[in-house]
């Protein structure tokens, strides 16, 4: 008899104990890919794990992740988990739907989609129509979601922050934005007036560069994610006098009140307008994809999903491993958020850059150190891969750890083979210019090293050659604390293995 025990984990219905040499018979396990098979005596299944004699001894098997063939093989009637996902309301309804449909063709089952937002999509075996796994989503304030995960009613959770006791799989990012009614013509906002805005100390329009009317400040519930992601950057929660249940809700009333001002994320602007932001010197901060997966953007948001710290089922496991696919890439961005693949940009495009290369130059940065850049700059591409450090210390930050494995798979599997890797450093502007010089150079070093260390077997040839530039490309204002944290960093700059850089001659 031929049972089918794919993804097992979370039935445990039937119980089968083979105990001595008596009851024991001969089974063949599968994986699913047809790529292995084990031989052997079976020992025991407890519903979960089959144990079994082989030939390379005692070996314990997750019945989820193999097909069994023999006599003594269980019949399991209902192989079935149930993945329930509980947290951020609008990440979960807007991008969870193609994210799973995607696991779904992945691995090669039946989707039947959810009829309503309670019930739960179903992935079926299209071999045997037998339901593999079920996955459900509710909405739910942290709080409340973190109770469900620890009380065992939940598997995962949809988090814009990580949590201590939880583990973490980064999805995908977001940006905060602010956002006004389309016939507001306010042109931009400061990040300082925004945060004024926000705490409640502006009451008209004017105050911050837009008409004479009143400023109406609408928000979320102070409860959910996005509140808690404000409030952390705010360092106090937002004063907002007209709160919604739901991003949705609070850009369709921005878009109907003419006086309305509300941050959301990018992928929820809806009808409403986007503000466009700059910092405390005037320089211009957009939520573009690349400055968003760089960081470079202060607002960025990221989309994580938590797990605890308990054996999951194999679907929900595969589920997570899958988030680091380009497919599943793919289907976050099809639900309107930015994904984490590596984007990459010509440096020349953007003028932005070099105009504050040249406006926010201080008096030590010399036009021979503009052309250097410059030159370094003709001709090459950076990629989305930033690297920042924690504050007051030579460890890179959570963000800059991950953007350092996924570089350093991406080498072990060949990429970049006809391209030059440079690691571009830079500082802030505080201090002498010599010694910011020697910093910039210092962390793009520690960069290098850190990479050196994740992927030993790459050759010298493979890693990146280190160039320092100190203070010569501020990327925001050095007046603030987020300001100076921004221009510290490190970029990852590709050029065609075939060109030199040599510089420019001119009459």
């Amino acid at each position: 008899m031929k049972a089918i025990a794919r993804r097992a984990a979370g039935f445990a219905a039937l119980l089968f104990i083979f105990a001595g040499p008596a009851v024991a018979q001969d089974v063949t396990l599968t994986s699913r890919d047809g790529a292995l098979a084990i031989s052997g005596r079976l020992q025991g299944f407890d519903g979960e794990f089959y144990r079994v004699d082989s030939a390379y001894g005692p070996l314990t098997v997750d019945a989820a992740g193999v097909i069994c063939d023999g006599p003594a093989c269980p019949d399991l009637t209902a192989p079935k988990s149930v993945i329930r996902i509980v947290g951020a309301a609008d990440p979960g309804r807007q991008m969870l739907p193609p994210l799973i449909a995607a696991f779904s063709r992945a691995q090669g089952l039946i989707l039947t989609p959810a009829r309503r937002p309670e019930d739960a999509t179903v992935l079926v075996d299209p071999a045997t129509g037998k339901i593999l796994a079920e996955f459900s989503f509710r909405p739910l304030p942290p709080s409340e979601a973190r109770s469900e995960i620890l009380a065992g009613r939940a598997e995962l959770m949809l988090a814009a922050a990580t949590e201590p006791d939880f583990g973490s799989r980064a999805v995908a990012l977001d940006a905060l934005i602010p956002i006004m009614a389309p016939d507001n013509p306010t042109p931009g906002i400061s990040t300082p007036d925004l945060a004024r805005a926000l705490a409640g100390e502006v009451a008209n329009w004017a105050e911050v560069g837009g008409p004479d009317m009143p400023l109406v400040l609408h928000g979320l519930t102070a409860d959910s994610d996005l509140s808690a992601a404000l409030a952390a950057r705010l360092g106090r929660e937002s004063a907002a006098t007209v709160t919604h249940r739901d991003l949705a809700s609070l850009a369709e009333a921005v878009a109907r009140d003419p006086w309305a001002l509300a941050v959301t994320g990018r992928a929820s602007a809806g009808p409403a307008k986007p503000l466009p932001l700059s910092d405390s010197c005037g320089f211009p901060l957009l939520p573009d994809p690349l400055a968003v997966k760089a960081e470079d953007y202060p607002l960025t948001l990221p989309v994580y999903l938590l797990t605890p710290r308990r054996r999951l089922p194999l679907v929900a496991r595969e589920f997570l491993e899958y988030l680091a696919t380009p497919q599943a890439q793919v289907a976050v961005a099809e639900g309107g958020y930015i994904d984490r693949g590596p984007a990459r940009e010509p440096l020349t495009r953007d003028g932005l850059r070099l105009i504050n290369a040249i406006q926010g130059a201080g008096d030590e940065t010399t036009l021979d150190d503009l052309k250097r850049l410059v030159n370094l700059m003709d001709g090459a591409e950076r990629l989305s891969f930033t690297f920042r450090f924690q504050d007051g210390s030579t460890e890179l930050d959570r963000h800059s750890q991950q953007n350092l494995a996924d570089l350093a798979r991406l080498l072990e599997a060949g990429q970049f083979r006809d391209e030059t890797l440079i690691l571009a450093g830079f500082s802030d502007g505080s201090g002498v210019a010599a010694a910011n010089l020697d910093l910039s150079r210092d962390r793009a070093l520690r960069v290098l090293l850190a990479l050196n260390a994740a992927a030993p077997g790459l050759t010298e040839a493979q890693l990146p050659r280190i160039e320092a530039f100190g203070e010569a490309l501020p990327m925001a204002c050095d007046e603030t604390a987020a300001g100076r944290r921004l221009n510290r960093r490190v970029e990852l700059w590709l050029k065609p293995a075939f060109v030199k850089d040599t510089p420019r001659t001119g009459n």
